[in-house]
């Protein structure tokens, strides 16, 4: 079984290759086979989990090798797949959830006149994926990694006629290969300095490197994680993502790209382990990341951006749980899981909203619409209440361990990190409380507006093909939490790869105070958002009038601002001072010296005239001034 895992991988890329290659002559079914690909591939790691499962814990971890991919003298890369129980959790959460989401397209993207393309795209979005979770070092990670950041290009400008897609696009790819080149410089130091790139061998020889060496690569590897995993200072592009069709956006936000840098730093928990430094800038990122993700979700009132943030928020939570070392990385993963069901469920659910609305996004014009969405409502009223962290869903179980743990970390840092956690758990109910009273509670907005086309607003519920996988999420988003977290099932079944889930001393405030002051925070926002928001006349128009913070909010907290005037205009400025001592410093003298032989050649041409009266002169010339200096040597 192990041996032909390979069949994870190709099975999507198969479905890509036949969707590319075959053109349009593949219109009539390739929308189909992009769902049979993923759903075979999602049976095939349902085998291989089932496999694993009947070993020993010792015996969870094989590698099938297929073929030698860089055997450049001492540097021997193979392509080979790592078959443990971290490869094999992400890659049925991948196919998984990704199979739902391509069933949900066949309804979303029925209309569309490229859908065979957009299942193309997916299905490589899938493929690359698993390459990344799959492969047994960290150059095959790299190729995931960039066949991920190709394929999230592919499908965020989708709809390129829209100017706003393409350049959001062109943001994401941007943005990404900035956190790309900390992935890459960090393998080239761990093949300098260890003689590998392989987990095995870098896992085996990280405690040997110079401790300011092993930082570094730490650092770096967090680079990467920022990039894919839109984590502060490199969060930017993940909101503009939303131009993207919604099925893209609960791939990308919910079960792949976005967990990718979590999933990296996991993995990668050898060396963090001997790195505490680079522990400890985790936390920092994921801890400032969650805050600024729940505030900018606060003032926005496009549904699929609020729910953007809030991806960058809970990826936060997951950032500041790997940080905290072996205390939090089964915490970290147990959190990305029921994320990816809560998650890919309220997209899916704001996809429907759209559907249902004439495709639009602002919930200011929404309102009312629990009576024509029902399952719509519930679905996504389910998602909300286990991101919030309501009592006994998933949410609860995964998001709440990981503040426990960061309080229980002791001394300035439980109080810091805690904090931190406990007040994005209260700023997190605030704006998703604001999102479900805008768009299914209060007056019917919609029924006195119109679209930009000028057709009416006829808000109605979506198909069986777009309902049924809402409903599949929503039974994810209420008992995938109690599941992984009974017994600590998840954490013994992840023990192989990340070792035992150890627990920190009794947390600053004692569990039951910050279980309570957790459940305090969150109902305080609750209770602050219905107040502010349910009024008998929402405007539907967004206030200009509003206080520093809400515009500091809704321009991100001045986050494109600050890249723009750190990175994108100093690199502008550098490329005109180069571009300006290319042309008229290195051009200048090439172009200086051939005018220079040019004119001087043509000088010297002139001399010879052909007429030997000319030539008798110079000869004249040459003795008289030869003899000359003769005898001026004579004489001194």
């Amino acid at each position: 079984m192990i041996a032909s895992s390979w069949l994870l991988v190709a099975l999507p890329a198969l479905g890509a290759l036949v969707l590319l290659a075959g053109g349009k002559r593949t219109d009539g079914w390739g929308h189909l086979l992009g769902c049979a690909t993923v759903l075979a591939s999602f049976a095939y790691a349902l085998a291989l989990f089932a496999t694993l499962l009947g070993r020993q814990a010792a015996d969870r971890s094989a590698e099938a090798r297929l073929f030698s991919w860089i055997p450049v003298g001492e540097l021997q890369v193979d392509i080979a797949l790592l078959i443990d129980p971290l490869s094999v959790t992400f890659a049925l959460l991948i196919t998984g959830v990704g199979s739902v989401i391509h069933v949900y397209s066949l309804g979303y993207m029925g209309e569309d006149p490229e859908r065979r393309k957009f299942f193309a795209y997916m299905n490589l979005f899938v493929a690359a994926m698993l390459v990344l979770v799959l492969g047994n070092g960290f150059v095959s990670l790299y190729l995931g990694w960039e066949g991920v950041g190709l394929a999230s290009y592919l499908l965020i400008g989708f709809w390129q006629y829209k100017p706003s897609a393409a350049t959001a696009a062109k943001k994401a790819f941007v943005m990404n290969r900035v956190g790309d080149v900390g992935l890459a410089v960090a393998i080239f130091l761990m093949w300098k300095h260890i003689g590998g790139t392989s987990y095995a061998e870098v896992f085996a020889g990280i405690g040997d490197v110079p401790t300011g060496v092993a930082v570094v690569i730490a650092l770096l590897l967090l680079l990467g994680a920022c990039g894919k995993s839109g984590q502060v200072p490199l969060q930017a592009w993940l909101p503009d993502a939303m131009e993207g069709p919604t099925p893209v956006s609960a791939l990308i936000h919910a079960a792949t790209m976005v967990t990718a840098g979590v999933y990296l730093i996991a993995r990668a928990n050898p060396i963090y382990n001997v790195t505490p430094t680079g522990q400890l800038v985790v936390t920092i990122i994921g801890a400032v990341t969650l805050l600024v993700g729940a505030i900018i979700g606060c003032a926005y009132d496009d549904i699929k951006k609020v729910l953007a943030y809030s991806t960058v928020s809970q990826i936060g939570y997951m950032m500041l749980a790997v940080g905290l070392g072996p205390f939090g990385y089964a915490l970290a993963i147990m959190h990305l899981l029921t994320h990816g069901f809560f998650k890919a469920g309220l997209f899916l659910g704001a996809g429907s909203v759209m559907h249902g609305m004439n495709d639009e996004v602002d919930m200011r014009k929404f309102g009312g619409l629990y009576r024509k969405m029902p399952i719509t409502f519930v679905t996504f009223g389910l998602g909300y209440l286990a991101l919030i962290g309501f009592p006994f869903l998933s949410g609860y179980y995964s998001k709440d361990a990981i503040i426990n743990a960061a309080f229980g970390q002791g001394g300035w840092q439980g109080w810091v990190f805690g904090g931190a956690a406990l007040l994005g758990a209260g700023i997190t109910a605030f704006y998703m409380t604001r999102l479900m009273v805008l768009t299914f509670f209060g007056k019917q907005r919609w029924a006195e507006l119109t679209d930009s086309d000028g057709r009416e607003f006829h808000p109605h519920e979506s198909g069986p093909v777009m309902t049924v996988p809402m409903m599949l999420l929503a039974v994810g988003s209420v008992g995938a939490g109690y599941f992984f977290a009974t017994g600590e099932r998840l954490a013994h079944w992840l023990s192989p790869s990340l070792g035992e889930l150890e627990h920190g001393a009794e947390p600053v405030l004692g569990h039951g105070t910050v279980v309570a002051a957790t459940m305090t925070a969150v109902a305080l926002g609750v209770v602050l958002a219905v107040l502010l928001v349910a009024r008998p006349e929402t405007p539907v128009e967004r206030p200009a009038r509003v206080s520093a913070v809400v515009r500091a909010a809704r321009a991100d907290l001045y986050g494109n601002a600050l890249n723009e005037a750190l990175v994108a205009r100093p690199g502008i400025w550098l490329s005109r001072a180069l571009v300006y001592v290319d042309n008229r410093g290195v051009d200048g003298v090439v172009n200086g010296l051939a005018a220079g032989l040019g004119g001087g050649s043509g000088r010297l041409r002139r001399l010879q005239t052909g007429f030997a009266r000319s030539y008798a002169l110079s000869m004249l010339a040459g003795a008289g001034v030869l003899l000359g200096l003769l005898l001026m040597v004579r004489f001194v």
